[in-house]
């Protein structure tokens, strides 16, 4: 994984080790409830329009895919932090599915942080990692 702190301030550090911390635990640990309770605002706002909006609707709702998805995990490339902002680019495996060659989806997942360090809101862009065969060059997504 690479980290890239834009501005030098503990602010911007300790964002980026609750992020981490955060997938993690909701997912990686598959502890939905307890991650969001500890990391987010009550009142959190989510702009992904099949997830609901609210710290509590969120645990629930990973909750419920992580009850679905024994092999569920996130691996996660590259983050980027600037003050209030952190910028994750993730790789998704398992999380529409449980198939043993599941490639994943490529995730960025930005989040914005309130003056106590909890994530208050969150937008993401999701696209399937396609298989390497008929992908369009050889680049890949991560």
């Amino acid at each position: 994984m690479t980290a890239t702190i834009i501005t030098n301030d503990a602010q911007s550090k300790q964002n980026v080790e609750t992020v981490l911390a955060f997938y993690d635990e909701m997912i990686n640990k598959k502890q939905a409830p307890n991650a969001v309770e500890k990391y987010l605002t009550p009142d959190y706002i989510q702009h992904n329009p099949i997830v609901p909006t609210t710290a509590k609707s969120l645990g629930e709702f990973f909750g419920q895919v992580a009850a679905a998805r024994q092999n569920l995990r996130v691996v996660i490339h590259r983050v980027i932090a600037s003050g209030d902002y952190v910028w994750a680019h993730v790789n998704f495996i398992n999380i529409f599915n449980d198939e043993e060659d599941d490639r994943g989806f490529a995730g960025v997942d930005i989040y914005r942080f309130d003056a106590n360090g909890k994530i208050a809101e969150h937008w993401d862009v999701l696209q399937e990692v396609p298989d390497p065969k008929t992908a369009a060059n050889t680049n890949g997504m991560f």
